[in-house]
């Protein structure tokens, strides 16, 4: 699973999940993606940094003061998505992912750990990697 901060050409920008970078490319090739602000479907990628999952072993990290209760529960939600649809490949993230993008392993949603200079080489080598905050079951 991929997530792109994505921008219209009216300069709104907002968040877009795909299952790869094709799929992306695919959808808005043909116009599948707008914006969800304006509804425009002239989409381009927004610079990004890279975002990972924490361990999935570590201590919840606690809700940043004054988090709106609907954002806790989509983020609620989306670790809920992530965990039931990708597979969780821990420490091995970084060889992973490139096992993927080098065609040497199917391509699928993952999630794990990574550290800050391991996902640097990997977006250093055209690796895309969002890191997602990880919010405490039950909180939202």
């Amino acid at each position: 699973m991929i997530v792109y901060e994505l921008k219209c050409s009216s300069g709104h920008v907002f968040e877009g999940w795909f299952r790869d970078a094709a799929a992306f490319d695919r959808q808005a090739a043909a116009g599948k993606v707008a914006c969800a602000v304006c509804g425009d479907s002239q989409i381009a990628k927004a610079p990004m940094a890279p975002r990972l999952a924490k361990r999935r072993d570590a201590a919840p990290a606690e809700t940043k003061p004054g988090l709106p209760p609907e954002a806790a529960k989509l983020l609620a939600d989306l670790r809920e998505k992530v965990e039931s649809e990708c597979d969780y490949v821990g420490e091995r993230f970084a060889d992973e992912a490139r096992r993927m993008h080098y065609g040497e392993a199917e391509k699928r949603g993952i999630y794990g750990e990574a550290s800050d200079q391991q996902a640097k080489e990997l977006v250093d080598e055209g690796i895309e990697v969002k890191k997602i905050p990880w919010v405490p079951r039950g909180d939202a």
